[in-house]
């Protein structure tokens, strides 16, 4: 459903969140080994995430990714997406058609309609806030 980017940058913002809850900065580094990403990779979804205000970058010795507690309730899962995939994922046709829309449907055109307006509605209300905190009482988890 989501790029393997956007899989990554939503799993990097939640740790990011739940290491900021405990008041620790983390690097590129440990985030990578955390997501099981490879370190490049991780640090282009980074700063990705940076440049939409989604995590902070603090530079230096003691520097580091972090998220203030009040960003995590602002920030919700439909702003990572639209981060790193855009918004291709609420207009998009189903079966990666070009043509593809209510005057020249494809064939699953109609059922994508509620399918896309129920992802939205859930990616929309669902904040950082709440994942890392699923994460920290374990109700969640975060690795394979």
């Amino acid at each position: 459903m989501f790029s393997k980017a956007c899989e990554y940058g939503i799993r990097a913002a939640v740790y990011i969140a739940l290491q900021s809850l405990d008041g620790r900065r983390v690097s590129v580094t440990e985030i990578a080994g955390e997501i099981d990403s490879p370190i490049a990779f991780t640090a282009k979804i980074l700063q990705q995430l940076t440049r939409n205000n989604i995590v902070n970058s603090v530079k230096g010795p003691t520097g580091g990714f972090e998220i203030e507690r009040k960003d995590m309730d602002r920030v919700n899962l439909s702003m990572i997406v639209k981060a790193i995939d855009g918004d291709n994922i609420y207009v998009g046709c189903g079966l990666g058609l070009k043509e593809c829309n209510a005057d020249k449907p494809c064939p699953l055109h109609d059922k994508f309609v509620d399918i896309r307006s129920n992802l939205r509605t859930m990616l929309k209300s669902t904040s950082l806030y709440e994942l890392a905190t699923g994460l920290e009482v374990g109700l969640t988890y975060l690795k394979r």
